[in-house]
């Protein structure tokens, strides 16, 4: 960061007094420019035995499958943005049954919020960032080809609380390699 979004000025990297971090700081007005994580949400959308997935039409990990997700907009809550991403990338309207999983990515500031819905119709289509949607049972998952551990750790999980007759909370810290 080199300039202040509130005055123009340029921004100095200090601890402010009080803090324990450095913050881009503006010496001229004072405004303190915290960064913090960013919120990825999205939901688990089911029908049936099967959940709905997207193929990335864009980066990172173009080509790769994943569930609809994607970052909180200001002014939204996470399901909102969880039903918004969901129809934007699938064009699936969808019920939120409960928050599912809660990964933390500390390595790149980021935290993944998902929730397990039902799907409400068939009538899904690829939206811009994606090439194609499609439904897939356990067995067809093409696990080799998901886009991100996060999407990964949920489907996992998913099918097995499945096999097991209930469906609970999940949270973890994925650390930076594999």
């Amino acid at each position: 960061m080199k300039f202040c979004s509130e005055c123009g000025s340029h921004v100095v990297q200090t601890i402010p007094t009080g803090d324990n971090r450095p913050r881009f700081v503006c010496p001229d007005c004072d405004t303190i420019h915290y960064q913090n994580p960013k919120m990825v949400v999205g939901t688990l959308p089911v029908w049936e035995d099967k959940v709905l997935l997207c193929k990335r039409a864009i980066e990172p990990q173009y080509g790769k499958w994943t569930l609809p997700a994607g970052f909180m907009e200001n002014h939204e809550s996470t399901q909102e943005g969880a039903l918004r991403e969901t129809f934007e990338e699938a064009g699936a309207r969808v019920e939120i049954d409960q928050l599912y999983t809660l990964y933390n990515l500390p390595y790149i500031s980021q935290v993944y919020i998902m929730f397990r819905a039902r799907l409400l119709d068939l009538e899904f289509v690829a939206g811009t960032e994606s090439l194609e949607v499609a439904l897939f049972s356990e067995a067809d998952i093409p696990w080799d080809q998901l886009a991100f551990r996060t999407i990964e750790q949920t489907l996992r999980r998913y099918f097995e609380d499945r096999r097991n007759g209930g469906f609970g909370f999940h949270t973890a810290t994925i650390a930076r390699n594999r």
